[in-house]
């Protein structure tokens, strides 16, 4: 395998939440004295601030550089072996928090360019590690003040315009819907394709209202077993449909460009990964590891999808693009939070 890709600078663009990762082991107990649950993922409420404090001053913590597009572009960078592949646009403070996030991501190749926030920290998320279990609770601070501005400064407008793909998560559609439709507009008027993610499952339950509105310009949606349960129990969707039948809806919804069906990629853990496509669903398996193999799977949905990005932006098929989706998550399952370790080993 070569050393290089063939994708040049700025061709793939990323919208998301900039968060430093506070992670750590804890027993159970903790979960339910925060009334959380193993394999969560929400947003931070009164009750949950003192988390952040409580697992740096009691527990091994470890700080990462997260935040699930930022992850999915760590992720494609260190496949891709060339920088700046990858642009990020997010939100973060004028903080230590920010320098780490900043530092992490010209380590790792992306060209991120943040919005700052002066008046308010860096957005942080606890990865509260149990067993082979993660749950997060996101604290999204600054993160939640990205505004449209910022996409439409002069030189950022040309990042976007340059750009060949585009990838957002569902978690930003907390944040700034705005923002999401302007990038989802210029990717639909230059015919180029727009990705997203289903992220988490109080997406579908509270943020229904602006994932529809974006949906008709995703080209590919990806998601993992629970959220697309979450989306077809929010449409009202027969309890009983199993992810095959999730996946055929989900491709069906309206759809902008209509030359351009809509590819959905579902992620059921261990179990194969569905790639559904007009009213076909084909499958890719994923080898299974050991327990003593797992540190963590925090970022191996993020993972996934860099992997996947990678060949993507590099115009491979979609089997090499899962195929590349599922080494990468692999190989982050591996390690603790969404972090990689020696040179990518992936080979068509």
């Amino acid at each position: 395998m070569s050393n290089k890709s063939g994708a040049r600078e700025g061709i793939l663009v990323g919208c998301g939440n900039p968060l430093l990762d506070i992670s750590a082991p804890v027993p159970l107990k903790f979960l339910e004295d925060y009334g959380m649950n193993v394999d969560d993922a929400i947003l931070a409420e009164e009750r949950h601030m003192p988390i952040y404090r409580q697992l740096v001053e009691g527990y091994q913590a470890e700080y990462l550089a997260g935040g699930s597009v930022q992850n999915s572009l760590r992720i494609a960078q260190w496949i891709l072996r060339q920088p700046n592949v990858a642009v990020f646009f997010g939100c973060v403070g004028q903080d230590d928090y920010a320098d780490i996030l900043r530092e992490k991501a010209r380590a790792a190749g992306v060209d991120a360019h943040y919005q700052v926030s002066p008046d308010t920290p860096t957005g942080t998320c606890a990865v509260l590690i149990t067993g082979t279990h993660r749950s997060l609770c996101a604290n999204l601070a600054a993160a939640n003040k990205f505004t449209i501005d910022h996409l439409e400064q002069p030189a950022n407008k040309a990042l976007i315009d340059n750009a060949q793909y585009y990838y957002i998560s569902g978690f930003f559609l907390t944040v700034n819907p705005p923002s999401i439709m302007r990038v989802a507009a210029t990717a639909n008027a230059k015919q180029r394709p727009f990705l997203m993610n289903l992220s988490a499952p109080f997406i579908s339950q509270y943020f229904m209202e602006p994932l529809l509105a974006v949906m008709p310009y995703v080209d590919i949606i990806f998601g993992n077993e629970a959220e697309a349960h979450a989306f077809a129990t929010a449409q009202g969707w027969p309890a009983d449909l199993d992810l095959r039948e999730i996946g055929k809806r989900l491709v069906a919804l309206p759809k902008i460009n209509s030359e351009r069906p809509r590819i959905a990629i579902l992620t059921q853990g261990c179990d194969p990964v569905l790639l559904i496509q007009h009213d076909k669903v084909q499958e890719f398996p994923v080898t299974r590891l050991a327990v003593h193999e797992i540190v963590d799977t925090n970022g191996a949905g993020d993972a996934f999808v860099g992997g996947f990005l990678a060949q993507y932006v590099q115009g491979k098929s979609l089997d090499v693009c899962i195929r590349c989706g599922n080494y990468a998550a692999g190989h982050i399952i591996k390690n603790p939070g969404c972090t990689y370790s020696g040179e990518p080993e992936f080979n068509e």
